[in-house]
């Protein structure tokens, strides 16, 4: 495989301009599996709620890189002992990180792609980029997987920490004008060490990172749980699911290629093998509006009612709160719906269901965010600050939520 020598430099609205390495790297990103990104929403169906936030998935593993770089140099500055073949390979996981994700980023993996999250299809992109370029992604995917023996490197790719939240926190908030989540990366870059191998945070950091909890979980109320973004994800669900459903009943509904191959695909042919792989590589956010588009005026009720309240933006009622709905209300609104647009039982589900949603900032059980105090002790951050409000963010806050069509005047 060609390797290039260009030099690119990239202008980002975050961080001013990037470097994008010569070589492997810049090969990678030039790749097509790569260039999909940028025909992928970061943030779903959030811009119906901030018009701002269409950035794309591309923005975001650029500005990861980035970062990531920037980090691998102040750990070395500290002494940290990085080899170039691990920079280069932490760079690389990081950037792939997200190249398996589907249109409007959650919606595909819990309507027409089934039981296949999108780690998972990262890691067959890696692999199928591993094989392309010769075994040369072979240390980036140990890292990525966590299988390498420096677990620091894959503390920075998938973590608490780590560069992927540090990057969407800033981006996030940028794009959708919260500035609750704007995060100082450079504080946070410049506190980080390493300790036997395990990533740390050198004890003066410690506000900087109580300040980067209390922006992921504002981020999370405020942006990523907005009860609208949240309805629109669960309508678009529910015009996948009914478009895949009338399609297994063999009616032919207008889609591109890419997407009427996974309408078609049955659940039973189970594997994501790589003839799947390769024509998901062809999916974007462009194929699911240009249907819904056309879905607007297909014959069937459910799917063309559903289609419009995405494309116009005519989004049902939701109530969020701590008690779970009584089943007598969710039957009233049920049946309401039922007689209102003349539905079966089973279509109703499609118009009227509930489900719950979860915010948790920290959780420390799992891998905790690890102090480096001057005495050279290890704590974790629960422990070392003085802020009460850091116990009550690892708390993992349940609530329950319902969608219905609003009532006719």
């Amino acid at each position: 495989m060609k390797t290039s020598n260009k030099l690119t430099i990239i202008n980002d609205p975050i961080y001013g301009f990037i470097t994008i390495p010569k070589g492997l790297i810049f090969d990678l990103i030039e790749h097509k599996y790569f260039q999909r990104l940028r025909r992928i929403s970061q943030m779903g169906m959030s811009y119906l709620v901030y018009p701002g936030a269409h950035h794309t998935r591309f923005h975001h593993a650029i500005g990861c890189l980035h970062i990531m770089r920037k980090a691998l140099e102040k750990l070395e500055q500290k002494g940290v002992e990085i080899s170039e073949e691990e920079k280069q390979a932490a760079m690389i996981a990081i950037l792939l990180h997200d190249i398996g994700h589907g249109p409007f980023s959650h919606a595909m993996e819990n309507s027409i792609v089934e039981d296949v999250h999108h780690e998972q299809i990262s890691l067959q992109f890696m692999q199928a980029l591993n094989e392309e370029f010769n075994g040369s992604l072979t240390l980036a995917l140990n890292i990525f997987k966590g299988t390498y023996d420096r677990p620091f490197l894959h503390q920075l790719v998938s973590g608490q920490l780590d560069m992927d939240r540090t990057d969407y926190l800033k981006r996030d908030s940028f794009y959708t004008g919260m500035a609750e989540g704007n995060i100082n990366t450079d504080r946070i870059l410049a506190m980080l060490n390493v300790k036997d191998d395990e990533l740390m945070v050198e004890e003066k950091g410690i506000y900087t990172i109580e300040k980067f909890l209390v922006a992921r979980r504002l981020m999370y109320w405020q942006v990523y749980l907005h009860k609208t973004s949240l309805v629109a994800e669960q309508i678009l669900v529910r015009v996948l699911m009914r478009a895949k459903e009338l399609t297994q009943l063999g009616v032919e509904l207008p889609a591109s290629e890419p997407l009427a191959f996974f309408l078609k695909k049955k659940n039973a042919e189970g594997a994501f093998d790589k003839n799947a792989l390769d024509i998901f590589a062809s999916l974007d956010d462009y194929d699911i509006i240009s249907a819904m588009k056309a879905w607007c005026t297909e014959d069937d009720f459910v799917l063309s009612r559903l289609s419009k309240i995405i494309i116009n933006r005519e989004l049902p009622r939701i109530k969020i709160k701590k008690k779970p709905f009584k089943n007598e209300f969710i039957e009233d609104e049920k049946e309401r719906v039922q007689q209102q647009y003349n539905l079966t039982e089973e279509e109703v589900e499609y118009f009227v269901f509930t489900g719950t949603l979860t915010n948790q900032a920290y959780t420390f059980k799992k891998e905790a965010i690890n102090i480096l105090t001057k005495k050279g002790k290890v704590v974790d951050v629960i422990s070392a600050s003085d802020q009460l409000s850091l116990k009550a963010l690892s708390k993992v806050i349940t609530k329950n939520y319902i969608c219905y069509p609003k009532h006719l005047n």
